[in-house]
């Protein structure tokens, strides 16, 4: 996971070195998103076919393959091949590590299983920009020596998939074919508001991990690659701690606390662009990514509660797309108006628009409870799924 996010520091050397536009970034960006959703049609139930070792090993190698790209990525068509591939290994691994981690762990514990699944994979993505940031701030050859060490992270992983025991002993013959997807008649309502909330955190996302960069550059006059990183890497740190705490909370608190959260983080975001203040923009950052993991987690828990047995890996196929194209399409959205109307007054529009999403939420949260919520604080085990489908 930590590969997919390494070019968020770069993406302004790219631009130098290309002629790229932001609107062309964001379009960079955002393959990334369509080969994840790829593989939640394409792969989503292979690893129970053909095995967890053999799925596992095949997403190292698209990662590896992504690398090598960046590595030799001479202009946008490689970049986007580069990007695509490293989608399409984020979209195979994420369920399938995670699947791989509840199935090696004992009953008890598997909760606490998929909470680490949750950490490595949102830490993952937040350390990303943190280590690109600082070998391209510190270290010659910025565009190469960031790819070559996620090769040689690669390696150690690669070793350790190939020795962990295969938990799947049952093969059957691989069927590699789209998997439809649907939403059951009596729980679209629940699901919509479910994702209209998901997709409005998982569009800050996309904000911090696309567009961020050019803000804090060109806004606000923060060039150092290194600086940058950790901006985006705080912003992850905070979703990883928002999921983590819905743990303490009423499940009919959290969903509309999360959305509370996204509205004053956007806020703080809009003012930090407005009035070119730094530390409003990062808290703005910080509270928002609270905010998406809190009420990301909130609506995935009201979904899978909400889904019959029979239809949940549907239900949660579908509810992970919507997530993936809300870390796209708004980002490119947001590029095609930062080319008409300049980079602020874009991002101000896209906070704003983030804002309203989550006050509808907010408003339909307030007056409709959530089917299936409990009214305990501890979530159970299979309550919480990273953003892939397990096989």
């Amino acid at each position: 996971m930590l590969g997919t996010t390494l070019p968020t520091p770069l993406y302004d050397l790219y631009r130098q070195r290309f002629g790229l536009s932001e609107l062309t970034i964001t379009v960079i960006f955002a393959t990334y998103a369509a080969g994840v959703i790829a593989s939640l049609f394409l792969f989503g139930r292979l690893s129970d076919q053909l095995g967890r070792r053999p799925l596992l090993l095949a997403g190292l190698a698209l990662a590896a393959l992504s690398a090598v790209t960046f590595l030799i990525a001479d202009g946008l068509p490689l970049l986007i091949a580069g990007r695509v591939l490293s989608g399409l290994s984020a979209g195979i691994f994420t369920g399938t590590a995670t699947a791989t981690l509840v199935d090696l762990t004992p009953p008890r514990r598997r909760a606490r299983a998929t909470f680490v699944a949750t950490v490595a994979n949102m830490g993952g993505l937040g350390c990303g920009p943190l280590l690109a940031g600082a070998v391209s701030q510190w270290a010659g050859s910025p565009l190469r020596l960031t790819f070559w060490v996620d090769l040689a992270l690669l390696v150690p992983a690669s070793i350790g998939i190939w020795a962990m025991p295969e938990p799947v002993v049952a093969r059957s013959r691989p069927r590699l074919r789209p998997h439809a997807l649907r939403v059951p008649v009596q729980m679209r309502g629940t699901f919509a508001r479910a994702a209209l909330a998901g997709m409005a955190g998982f569009a800050v996302l996309g904000l911090f991990a696309a567009v961020a960069p050019a803000f804090l550059a060109a806004d606000l006059g923060v060039t150092s690659r290194a600086a940058i990183g950790l901006v985006v890497f705080a912003v992850f740190a905070a979703s990883t701690a928002g999921q983590a705490v819905l743990g303490l909370l009423r499940e009919t608190a959290a969903l509309p606390i999360g959305c509370l959260a996204l509205i004053a983080g956007m806020g703080s975001l809009m003012l930090g662009l407005m009035f070119s203040a730094l530390p409003l923009l990062v808290l703005g950052g910080v509270i928002a990514g609270f905010g998406q993991g809190l009420s990301f987690r909130a609506a995935l828990a009201a979904v899978n509660a909400s889904a019959p047995a029979e239809a949940r890996g549907e239900v949660a196929s579908s509810f992970f797309v919507a997530m993936y194209i809300a870390i796209s399409l708004p980002v490119i959205g947001e590029g095609v108006l930062a080319e008409t109307t300049g980079l602020r007054a874009a991002g101000v529009t896209f906070a704003a628009v983030i804002a309203a999403a989550a006050a509808v939420v907010l408003g339909l949260a307030r007056r409709v409870p959530t089917p299936g919520a409990r009214t305990g604080p501890s979530p159970g085990p299979g309550e919480l799924v990273l953003p892939g489908i397990a096989g």
